[in-house]
């Protein structure tokens, strides 16, 4: 079984920063994680991603803004959201990509965390 904690969500003033956090735990060898987000009456976006080599993919929208990094011994990856707009609310979803044991290449998810960026 794999569990995502995500933690680091919360309410900022524009051009404020937010750092969140997300932790697999199980038998899993992750093969991606990223970060997704679903403001109101929109779909899931990506948000960023990074590949197990170390390779990184960001939505133009925040891209020189967001950075994502992963600590691959404890299975977390890290997203840090600097000069946050208004148009960044929604909630945030952790997602790894990977195998667990005796299984077959899947994705997971978090259950979301709300940013949320006042004007």
């Amino acid at each position: 079984q794999v569990q995502l904690v995500e933690s680091g969500g919360g309410l900022v003033q524009a051009g404020g920063s937010l750092r969140l956090s997300c932790a697999a735990s199980g038998s899993i060898r992750i093969n991606v994680m990223g970060w997704y987000r679903q403001a109101p009456g929109k779909q899931r976006e990506l948000v960023a991603r990074i590949i197990s080599g170390g390779s990184t993919n960001y939505a133009d929208s925040v891209k020189g803004r967001f950075t994502i990094s992963r600590d691959g011994a404890k299975s977390t990856v890290y997203l840090q959201m600097n000069s946050l707009k208004p148009e960044d609310t929604a909630v945030y979803y952790c997602s790894v990509v990977g195998v667990v044991t005796g299984s077959t290449l899947s994705t997971y998810w978090g259950r979301g965390t709300q940013v949320t960026v006042s004007s």
